[in-house]
């Protein structure tokens, strides 16, 4: 807390007296929503639904941002490590089929003391770590032991689209040495008799529109150091929010004919687990109404 390098940007700030890096985070955890959500990938939310916690603020600015309220705008309360143990077991007690900590990179440190605490009283469900994928391989290993489904995204294989859209520097070289290091925590994924996901790795990628070829390459990568047995997540679901329209080439949503080249990519190197969104009229059914559910932290 009092020199914040939990992730890539090495900030540096004394949080314990509030200063404030690139995330906006101060020295105590901030939450948007717990609740039970239902649009996860289905080894993830199932019919149960997937405990989800919600962070406030992020250590990416990306300009397409679907959660821009929480992430950029700070939207959301503080809460204690006491009160996020009992967010866990109220979610665990209502049949969430785990506990799905949404950007929780900057409270990692915290994060960690309210599991032990939950554990203690009796949390069992499998943990994720639904991330950016922009972290440091260093906060990877300090969660060794607490977390058992690595959820990132793998954004860029492209640094300098990286830095134009989401304002992070060295994404590429970050992000897929922590993805190793999470592999080689978790493995892949092992799914119990309800095809519930209870152990593993998997890796999501949003497809943007005009960049089908960055999306090739992170495909590519993913074949060449994982090999086509890691479970994939090629997400459809871009439309334009938060600054997307004042950048021409991210100011509409993709074409099925975008969708399909990324998706033909995918079957040509073999990927043979994992999901692929259908494309929808309106893809914002998949962002929780935050601001709608004042209060609703379980």
């Amino acid at each position: 807390m009092e020199t914040c390098n939990l992730c890539p940007h090495h900030c540096g700030v004394n949080r314990s007296k509030g200063e404030k890096g690139v995330c906006q985070c101060g020295n105590q955890i901030e939450m948007a929503l717990a609740d039970l959500h239902f649009y996860e990938e289905p080894c993830i939310s199932g019919k149960e639904g997937s405990g989800a916690i919600f962070f406030s603020h992020c250590n990416l600015r990306c300009v397409f941002c679907q959660n821009y309220e929480i992430s950029a705008e700070g939207y959301g309360k503080k809460v204690t490590i006491e009160e996020l143990a009992d967010c866990m077991l109220n979610l665990q007690e209502r049949g969430a089929n785990n506990i799905n900590l949404v950007t929780p990179t900057p409270y990692v440190h915290l994060i960690r003391k309210a599991i032990d605490k939950a554990k203690k009283e009796g949390l069992h469900i499998p943990i994720i770590y639904n991330s950016s994928g922009y972290e440091t391989v260093e906060t990877i290993e300090q969660l060794k032991g607490y977390i058992d489904i690595y959820l990132p995204d793998f954004k860029y294989a492209d640094n300098v689209l990286a830095k134009k859209y989401s304002r992070a520097t060295h994404y590429v070289e970050y992000a897929t040495k922590a993805i190793l290091a999470m592999y080689q925590q978790v493995g892949m994924p092992v799914l119990n008799q309800k095809k519930r996901m209870q152990k593993g790795l998997m890796i999501r990628h949003l497809v943007l529109p005009n960049h089908t070829d960055n999306s090739i390459q992170v495909l590519q990568w993913i074949a060449h150091h994982l090999g086509k047995n890691v479970f994939i997540s090629l997400m459809g679901q871009y439309f334009p929010t938060y600054q997307a329209k004042q950048y021409p080439e991210l100011a509409r949503k993709i074409t099925p004919e975008e969708y399909e080249k990324v998706k033909q990519e995918m079957k040509r190197l073999g990927f043979c687990h994992g999901y692929v969104q259908e494309l929808e009229e309106n893809e914002a059914n998949y962002v929780p109404k935050f601001k709608e559910k004042v209060g609703k932290i379980s």
